[in-house]
């Protein structure tokens, strides 16, 4: 078993004793192996970094089994310079959402902890997939452990949420299955990701593709206007199903895009880029303006992602070196600062019981260390350069300006818009006089919230200022990408 079956496998191996063996009467002891799982699940993907080669564009760590051989479908794993960061980032989320949820998950303990440790393997196996079945296979399977996160430990409409989220996305998926099956019969009976990549396909059926895949991955990214879901299922979600869904799910989206889109379809791609262009500016600009009018901190943070992952899809299709690489970027920045702005409001959530913005206020008065750590990654979100939100913002804009200047102009202004409504949220909340007794009673935060603050703080500080780790294992797999675009069979 190689490091990316064990980065899979240990955290859904512990996920299933958890949900074999844990009570809530040893909940405690849940909780500690729940830990241990996600810290062990971590620790065998730190040796990836050390052995993976930045310079090759080629799959690594692949390993490579027979599963239905009838049907040519193989077990097959590997990451390149596009998927490898995926793999720590999302073992290294699961590790803060554990200790994030250690207190305020009192039932269904086990249950609970289970579900986030077998989806974080689930996840780490759609990154990692080099055969498209096994890639549809995980990517289905994420639907399930998160549909009973949100239906089990959600808000008040916790079940209209649930199965908003699973509706939208699976129907969206069905139209990628029927994708995967023509692929299959165009080569000849193979499920390999790889030959896919070098089929000669007609205009007409490259098109058709492009927008099979669309319906997929866009839904879950989500794109406007499929991005409805979002909203509701941030609000009724437990603070760790909101931190998992922003930091990982909706990356698997943008990541089917470089995987299957771009280089199955690279005629349609490029003939279609002006749409998903359209369709990214839109999310910046329109979605960042809805952002501002909300009222529930949850749904504001949720309508920021859908415009932080506008920049991504944006990246993506100006078929530039920055473009791409900076839109990677992003996902990985997002990653980690919408993660720590849904977290930050779980905090508050603990201890008041609201969302709503209007039920706080002068909050630096009662908490002045966890205002701190709050204003770091509202900045954060904002774009401020030294933190992780600027990089992959910033390169995104310059490789649109690069493409066309409008573009990238339209674009940036996104950051005024981002700025205006994250601001204006940390101001009502946190600054000014003490604004109830709800927030003269505070207690500011423990030793593990400040530790769960100090780690994604340093996190979001380190990319910032030092992107060139992040960087410099994309280079290789996007140069390939974009010349395989490039010189597609029909150009």
């Amino acid at each position: 078993m190689g490091l990316l079956s064990l980065a899979i496998w240990v955290p859904i191996a512990f996920g299933a004793l958890l949900l074999a063996f844990g009570r809530d009467e040893h909940a405690r002891a849940v909780r500690w192996l729940a830990l241990i799982g996600s810290l062990v699940g971590l620790a065998v993907t730190l040796p990836l970094y050390g052995g993976f080669e930045a310079t090759s564009a080629a799959a690594q760590f692949v390993e490579k089994a027979q599963w239905i051989e009838r049907f040519n479908v193989h077990y097959h794993l590997g990451v390149d310079g596009i998927s490898f960061w995926f793999v720590p980032l999302t073992a290294f989320i699961t590790v803060i959402v554990v200790i994030a949820s250690w207190e305020s998950i009192t039932e269904r303990v086990n249950q609970y902890m289970g579900a986030f440790l077998i989806l974080s393997g689930l996840m780490i196996g759609v990154f990692s997939a080099l055969d498209g079945l096994l890639f549809y296979v995980f990517f289905e399977a994420t639907l399930i452990p998160m549909y009973l996160i949100i239906g089990i430990w959600g808000g008040p409409k916790k079940i209209y949420a649930a199965f908003k989220f699973f509706l939208y996305t699976l129907l969206g998926s069905l139209l990628m299955l029927i994708a995967l099956i023509y692929l299959y019969n165009q080569s000849g009976g193979s499920f390999d990701i790889a030959t896919w990549h070098q089929l000669p396909l007609s205009a007409r059926a490259q098109t058709l593709l492009f927008f099979a895949f669309f319906a997929a991955f866009a839904v879950k990214v989500p794109m406007w206007p499929v991005h409805t879901w979002l909203p509701d299922v941030h609000v009724e979600a437990p603070t760790g199903g909101s931190a998992v869904l922003a930091a990982i799910m909706l990356k698997l989206g943008a990541y089917g895009f470089l995987r299957f889109s771009m280089p199955i379809a690279p005629d349609a791609a490029r003939e279609w880029a002006w749409l998903m262009i359209a369709l990214s500016l839109v999310a910046v600009i329109y979605v960042g303006l809805v952002a501002m009018v909300q009222k529930d901190m949850k749904k504001l943070v949720a309508y920021s992602s859908v415009a932080h992952m506008g920049f991504v899809t944006l990246g993506f299709f100006i078929f530039n070196d920055l473009g791409v690489s900076g839109g990677l970027v992003q996902m990985i920045a997002h990653g980690f600062v919408s993660g720590a702005m849904f977290l930050s409001i779980g905090v508050l959530y603990d201890r008041v019981h609201s969302r709503e913005i209007a039920a706080y206020g002068g909050v630096v008065n009662t908490m002045p260390k966890f205002a701190a750590f709050a204003l770091l990654f509202a900045m954060a979100n904002c774009g401020l350069p030294g933190t992780a939100g600027f990089v992959g913002e910033w390169m995104v804009i310059l490789g649109a300006v690069k493409a066309n200047f409008w573009i990238g102009l339209a674009a940036a202004t996104a950051l005024i818009f981002g700025a205006a409504y994250t601001l204006w949220m940390y101001k009502r909340v946190y600054l000014g006089p003490v604004a109830n007794d709800n927030v003269r009673d505070l207690k500011d935060i423990g030793a593990r919230e400040f530790l769960v603050m100090a780690v994604l703080a340093i996190a979001v500080l380190y990319m910032g200022l030092y992107p060139r780790p992040f960087t410099d294992v994309m280079d290789a797999s996007v140069a390939q990408l974009l010349k395989h675009v490039a010189l597609s069979k029909l150009n």
